[in-house]
């Protein structure tokens, strides 16, 4: 496993998924796949590019771009972002997924729902993201010819636009294909961090009551007032979980909350107001 963790994998660290591929194909353990995991808020077209507008695609075969859904929480007004809708456009396949926690006719709304978006995906039903490998790996489902065809008028455009530019070469070819969907989206990452500790009280009524339904994800290392160990925080959709950490580092309460259009000077503030 490698980790890219300074950006977004489709705008800012483009390069560096480049090179982490390359440092994966240059090992001499044969490789079977690559599956590469995006964030929840990736456009997946410019990493589809990366594959099939550079060397790469004489070295790898792009089987598919898979869409992970959560059925519970999932509504159209998810589509006024440019990455949700982007992703279902794109995607291969589309799982659908904790289907056990919601009704099936609310399942066959949704899968009918992104029918009209996606007629030819291969729609997936799943609880916990389990589902047969073979359904998912070496499907060949990708339509290359059309990310081909959005290549060569990315080609088209650039070199229209920078002409008489030099290029600067590298020991292995990069591709740009940025995108401004985080900004377009509202997208904003909110970081809090503090060496006092939160009431557990105060906390969950917080995450009940108080926090913005656009907070989508959250994750922390936490500290309670009269609790002797520290927790692992996570949060996805309507629900979260505390988890006992056993590390012995100290450290300070520490957490980020994802979202769409936040304040994040309200939400330091009330986040502060959880604090002993």
């Amino acid at each position: 496993m490698v980790e890219l963790s300074n950006g977004c994998i489709c705008c800012t660290i483009n390069d560096s998924l480049v090179d982490a591929v390359y440092n994966v194909l240059e090992r001499q353990e044969q490789i079977d796949y690559m599956v590469i995991e995006t964030t929840g808020v990736a456009d997946p077209l410019p990493i589809a590019l990366t594959f099939l507008g550079t060397e790469l695609k004489h070295l790898t075969r792009l089987d598919s771009i898979l869409t992970v859904i959560d059925a519970e929480t999932f509504t159209a007004d998810h589509f006024g972002s440019e990455a949700a809708l982007s992703q279902v456009q794109y995607g291969d396949i589309v799982l659908l997924n904790k289907t056990d926690l919601v009704p099936e006719a609310q399942v066959d709304l949704l899968e009918a729902y992104l029918h009209q978006t996606k007629s030819k995906a291969r729609i997936l039903r799943s609880q916990h993201g389990e589902v047969p490998l073979p359904l998912i790996l070496d499907v060949d489902l990708a339509p290359t010819s059309v990310y081909q065809q959005v290549e060569s008028e990315d080609e088209i455009h650039k070199h229209g636009h920078h002409e008489h530019h030099e290029h600067e070469h590298h020991e292995h070819e990069h591709h740009h294909h940025h995108s401004d969907h985080l900004a377009n989206d509202g997208f904003i990452s909110v970081s809090f961090q503090s060496d006092r500790q939160f009431d557990l009280d105060k906390f969950t009524y917080f995450l009940d009551k108080v926090m913005p339904v656009d907070v989508f994800r959250a994750k922390g290392v936490l500290r309670f007032s009269a609790q002797d160990m520290r927790f692992i925080f996570q949060l996805s959709g309507k629900r979260y979980e505390l988890n006992y950490d056993h590390r012995k580092k100290p450290i300070d309460n520490q957490l980020v909350l994802i979202g769409r259009n936040l304040d994040a000077q309200l939400l330091q503030q009330q986040l502060q107001e959880c604090l002993v």
